[in-house]
């Protein structure tokens, strides 16, 4: 063989190992979290995620997109999306995993943060179809308003099952649901919705209305069924809307085209039309807003989430790739200013690991007053701050990897994959701003400053750089910062509870080195600035390693 092609020196692909086994912090978020929690089947999941046969899946699905076919070749419309056979594997693996409704069954102690961690899980092999999972999940609460539908609903909605299959839901194993907000003229600003619905009678769902209009982004329109905002006599409201309606036919739902993201490449993300569509009152008329927030809440949740499993899935493929291959005589984990970098990324991986998880937590405990006020403030201080670390996590992992990183190479270049993917959680479910100004609407309807000393009180005295934090921040929260300066308040309250949460989870070394650069400003403007005289770089880079050596071939 010619000897110019011989390869050598390229790493094994990061492949057939169990992603819940070697990830440590997110073991130790669960233990602090859900101490009673049974994770055997988080191991199992965590085997079968990391398996070559699941990553060929996550693959092909993202290579061979979603197709639109609005006519049959008779001319009939049927609006139907077509996908290659594995996003059905996936979709398939993700329901029996119980990643989407079944936490709302309240089985086990904690459902809610084992939900959690199987979706960060899951993240790290395929996040887009995860999609219809999340938005499944977050429907429960605003539905159950509508108890007629929820009743028929809620079943096929908390089954361990997929049915892809376009027919009436009591036909269906298991149904999924998605949701449609925005619309071309308002964006976030959902109040300047024009979509009208029209009284059209009253059965046994309820209030039902005609609706016309559109929705500028409508992700997943092979779902089931969908929560939607339309006017009505009364303002805004949100109303409920099956693909196919009680009587077999089709609801009147056009599937305009198909989106051309970014990243996200696997789940369909549209724009549709309504025209005379049947929809059924949620929750009261004119209180859509309100309504269908509570169905963003839980996709909020889901973004901090999956945000956190996109993190921790470059840097297991950060550290393999460069525990392998050889530069100017060493490894390249062996190469100092490598490992900065890398114990970095692991300092922020394992930060919002214990911020999502710890959020997680309060969805578990709705009676608990602390957990209520927690659970409104984490939520968009969460989704800020994780998602907005993303980006830049992405591109210096993917930077570890150099040229091999930012390679496509028919799909197989999971790095760049990440790095599309990662804006999307910032944007979803409100972007930054939106985000901020949530926190100050919150600030204002809870007892925010009290809520937070609590919440750090067990961190106190632990770092000096922390405590300095802790006790200007109930000051900040009682004056209720202003607008241009709401990021800041919720980027530092983010900062604040991820060091008091690594204080009580995280080794001393990993607690140390995120108060000493986050919080006490022995760090750079880039990641890889830590300090060299303070940071045990050996016992932060044991603790990230994904533990795969055994699987090597």
């Amino acid at each position: 063989m010619d000897r110019t092609h011989e390869v050598f020196n390229q790493p094994h692909p990061l492949v057939d190992y169990n992603l819940f086994d070697g990830n440590q912090p997110l073991k130790a978020a669960l233990r602090f979290n859900a101490p009673q929690l049974d994770t055997s089947a988080l191991h199992t999941l965590g085997a079968s995620l990391g398996s070559e046969a699941m990553q060929t899946h996550a693959r092909l699905a993202n290579t061979h997109t979603p197709e639109l076919r609005t006519h049959d070749r008779f001319g009939h419309r049927v609006d139907r999306v077509e996908f290659h056979p594995s996003y059905h594997a996936l979709m398939h693996a993700a329901t029996a995993a119980g990643l989407h409704g079944t936490p709302w069954q309240g089985e086990g102690s904690s459902p809610h943060v084992q939900r959690a961690a199987g979706f960060m899980l899951f993240t790290e092999l395929e996040p887009s179809i995860l999609c219809p999972i999340s938005m499944t999940y977050a429907v429960t609460p605003a539905l159950r308003t509508n108890a007629a539908v929820y009743a028929d609903w809620g079943p096929g909605l908390t089954a361990r099952a997929y049915d892809p299959a376009l027919r009436l839901w009591r036909d269906k194993a298991g149904l999924t649901m998605g949701m449609g907000m925005t619309e071309k003229q308002g964006g976030s600003d959902v109040r300047a919705n024009t979509t009208r619905a029209e009284p059209a009678g009253q059965d046994g769902w309820g209030q039902r209305f005609s609706v016309t209009g559109h929705k500028w982004f409508f992700s997943a329109p092979m779902c089931d069924a969908f929560l939607i905002l339309a006017q009505t006599a009364s303002g805004l409201s949100c109303l409920f809307l099956p693909r196919v309606l009680p009587d077999g036919n089709l609801n009147a739902i056009r599937i305009q085209r198909l989106k051309d993201k970014l990243g996200n490449k696997a789940n369909a993300s549209s724009e549709v039309e309504f025209h005379g569509a049947s929809a059924w009152l949620v929750g009261d008329e004119g209180r859509g807003v309100p309504q269908i927030l509570e169905m963003g809440t839980m996709t909020r949740l889901d973004c901090a989430l999956g945000t956190s499993g996109l993190m921790r899935q470059a840097l297991g493929i950060a550290m393999n790739h460069t525990g392998q291959r050889q530069a100017f005589g060493k490894r390249l984990a062996d190469q100092p200013l490598m490992r900065n970098v890398l114990a970095d990324l692991a300092l922020e991986s394992e930060a919002a690991t214990a911020l999502a998880i710890r959020l997680a937590r309060a969805f578990d405990r709705p009676g608990d007053a602390h957990e209520k006020v927690m659970a409104r403030l984490l939520t968009p201080v969460a989704k800020f701050w994780i998602c907005k670390r993303g980006s830049h996590f992405a591109q210096e992992a993917m930077e570890c990897l150099g040229g091999n990183g930012y390679v496509e190479e028919a799909g197989e270049g999971i790095m760049a994959r990440i790095y599309r993917e990662m804006p999307l959680n910032s944007i979803w479910e409100g972007a930054g701003n939106i985000m901020a100004i949530d926190l100050l609407r919150a600030l204002r309807k809870a007892d925010a400053a009290a809520a937070l000393a609590h919440e750090l009180a067990p961190a106190r005295g632990a770092h000096p750089a922390l405590d300095r934090l802790a006790a200007a921040l109930p000051t900040r929260v009682e004056e209720m910062a202003s607008e241009l300066e709401a990021r800041r308040l919720a980027q530092d309250v983010a900062l604040a509870i991820q060091a008091a949460l690594l204080c009580q989870t995280a080794p001393p070394a990993v607690f140390s080195a995120f108060c000493d650069s986050r919080l006490g400003g022995n760090w750079g403007q880039a990641f890889g600035t830590l300090g060299a005289a303070t940071t045990d770089f050996d016992t932060i880079l044991d603790r990230a390693q994904p533990r795969l050596g055994e699987a090597r071939p």
